[in-house]
């Protein structure tokens, strides 16, 4: 009887507590359409990227970048990036070896280059919904900080596109020669000067024998081929008087890219007016990519991107990851023509 009892007071306030819990303001919207236009987008996004950051096996390295976008109609798409480090702080190897190196190798500063287009293979559209939170008029401040948002799943077209990828970049950066060496199992022995002679030996703070501090550049040119999915919404609803007007109007493209870079460069090693050839290092021509670019179809926004994969260039350096974020992002369709009737 007791049990019976126990089981049936904890049942009451179970149900007592969920019906507590249900949120008084959890009733359904009515809303109407603006606009539903995928194929309506902005020509031109042009793209400041005030921070960048990637771990990359030869040279970890933060800064700033440049990105423009053109879409032509829905045939193709062009694409440019730019990018640099903010300071030799940021540019790791290159710090490492103004400190360090025992060389009189002039270090590159670490910069990038690319430029693409893709073509649409196939470009289409189709029905599908997106969830969009309700943001209520009266809620300001800490009142809409403090509560979790309701959303709503609405109806809209999604554009979707297959493209080929295709287009070119150059890098080039600064190398850690003793870090190198030992990614390829490789020893200081297999320096040598045009008369044969090995490539001297340094010493410790207390005086003992040890491999030289050595630093060199590298610049990287190639070519890039692949494959992209774009999914694109533009879509907006006004919401009843209660909550403000719902948009989509992401633009999401993931990719996959084969990296082929015929023009492998590495300065060669001088010490103390004598010159080590670097062809003793191994170098690696191809590589690949994957990642991700998300913008928004506004006149003022942000966007964020990132990638990893293998890079072209010294062989066991060429893992990394890449995270970028872009503010502000401008867009226009560069459509600036009216109509003009005559009276």
């Amino acid at each position: 009887m007791k049990k019976s009892l126990i089981f049936s007071i904890i049942s009451l306030l179970t149900a007592v507590t969920t019906h507590a819990q249900k949120r008084s303001d959890k009733q359904p919207v009515t809303y109407e359409e603006l606009y539903d236009e995928p194929y309506a987008i902005n020509s031109l996004f042009v793209q400041f990227q005030p921070i960048y950051g990637e771990l990359w096996k030869a040279n970890v390295n933060a800064g700033f970048g440049l990105e423009a976008t053109y879409f032509h109609r829905d045939k193709m798409q062009f694409r440019a990036h730019t990018r640099k480090t903010y300071s030799r702080k940021f540019d790791l190897t290159r710090d490492i070896a103004h400190k360090n190196s025992e060389v009189t190798n002039e270090i590159a500063i670490l910069n990038y280059y690319e430029f693409g287009g893709t073509y649409h293979i196939k470009d289409f559209d189709e029905s599908s919904k997106t969830k969009m939170y309700l943001y209520k008029k009266s809620y300001k401040g800490d009142k809409w900080a403090s509560r979790v948002p309701l959303s709503a799943e609405i109806p809209c077209k999604v554009r979707k596109i297959y493209g080929a990828r295709l287009g070119g970049m150059f890098f080039d950066s600064g190398i850690d020669v003793n870090r190198l060496l030992d990614a390829q199992d490789k020893t200081m022995d297999v320096f040598q000067d045009e008369l044969g002679n090995p490539i001297p030996i340094g010493q410790d703070a207390n005086g003992e024998p040890e491999d030289l501090k050595v630093f060199t550049s590298m610049d990287v040119a190639g070519l890039y081929l692949g494959g992209s999915m774009s999914w694109i919404r533009n879509v907006a609803v006004d919401f009843d008087n209660k909550y403000q007007e719902g948009v989509d109007d992401l633009i999401l493209t993931a990719f996959f890219d084969i990296i082929i870079a015929p023009s492998v460069g590495l300065d060669d090693i001088r010490v103390d007016g004598r010159t080590f050839s670097s062809d003793v290092l191994d170098t690696n021509i191809f590589g690949f990519r994957a990642g991700i670019d998300g913008k928004f179809n506004r006149t003022l926004s942000w966007s964020y991107g990132g990638e990893v994969g293998i890079r072209p260039g010294v062989k066991g350096q060429g893992f990394y990851a890449l995270v970028k974020i872009s503010f502000p992002v401008y867009s226009t369709n560069l459509d600036y023509s009216v109509e003009a009737f005559g009276k």
